[in-house]
């Protein structure tokens, strides 16, 4: 925890008050623990980060706040903005998110992994009826299960070691299944576990040229894949889903900035506070941002400023 000057407040800038922050444990854990390979420092880094993944490093993505100054059309307004965490900012306008009514605040700290959870079932290409399978029942494979069961028709499951994830996906409205009773005959299969051996079980789970989607991001971490059993024989096709860029089929319409605002605007459901799964105050975050972090436990731990 450090006190910085901020920037020089000109005509055209926003300054934001924090009210609400989220941690992105996935993420914020291969960064925290320097597991971010230099090949992708650049790729990675996120929007308004200071220094770099080798140390030190502001990193965050998810920050809900009031506008103190600014344009006269956003005073006091509520609104998301992917940067650190911190208590004050100053950014462009084209850099916020004005939340609607609809969306509580502190809710809509869930903006930026709603956004990857609805790239990834882009990418998965998930059709009305459709059998799906998700692998990794933290905050973004979690999300990923809410929306493919929204898709009408669909049999989807939420798989995970931690069955403690069954209530959380229960007042989904998802269905959850046991690792070692997993559908069969999938159309599509997500893996959100950053697990080598949930990306194997994915092989077993597809159907005859059924789509895998490795929705995981395994940093420095070796991941090893057996393609000499049935991946082969049933033309199983495996496809990497990352928020960095729109998914193909809509790269061509949509922007990110459209995207962000269709995520937002699906955090109305309440049923979503149930992926809160703690909050600290800001001014003690220092202290506990390692053990949020271990903790198997956490999903979407909120940052109160």
């Amino acid at each position: 925890m450090r006190t910085a000057k901020m920037p020089p407040f000109n005509s055209g800038k926003i300054l934001i008050r924090a009210q609400y922050g989220s941690i992105s444990r996935g993420t914020e854990s291969l960064v925290f623990n320097g597991n971010v390979p230099q090949s992708e420092f650049e790729t990675m880094a996120c929007p308004h980060q200071e220094g770099t993944f080798a140390f030190p490093i502001k990193y965050g993505y998810s920050v809900v706040g009031n506008v103190q100054a600014g344009p006269q059309e956003l005073l006091g307004c509520t609104a998301f903005c992917l940067h650190p965490h911190q208590t004050h900012f100053v950014v462009e306008a084209t850099d916020l998110y004005v939340i609607p009514s609809a969306v509580p605040p502190e809710r809509a700290v869930l903006a930026a992994n709603m956004e990857t959870a609805l790239n990834i079932i882009w990418d998965a290409s998930i059709l009305p009826g459709d059998r799906v399978v998700v692998f990794g029942g933290g905050i973004v494979g979690l999300l990923t299960a809410y929306l493919a069961t929204g898709i009408i028709g669909t049999e989807t499951t939420l798989i995970d070691i931690n069955t403690d994830r069954k209530n959380v996906a229960g007042h989904l409205g998802v269905a959850f299944g046991s690792v070692n009773d997993t559908p069969r005959n999938c159309d599509v299969v997500i893996n959100a576990s950053a697990s080598a051996v949930a990306l194997n079980q994915a092989f077993e789970c597809a159907g005859y040229e059924g789509r895998i989607v490795e929705a995981s991001w395994y940093g420095d971490k070796k991941v090893e894949i057996s393609l000499g059993g049935r991946f082969h024989s049933k033309r199983l096709s495996i496809a990497s889903s990352q928020v960095g860029k729109i998914a193909a089929g809509r790269s061509a319409r949509w922007t990110s900035t459209r995207r962000l605002r269709t995520a937002i605007s699906l955090l109305t459901d309440s049923r979503l506070d149930a992926l809160f799964s703690g909050e600290t105050p800001f001014d003690e975050l220092d202290q506990q941002y390692g053990e949020i972090l271990g903790s198997p436990s956490t999903l979407c731990h909120r940052i109160v400023y």
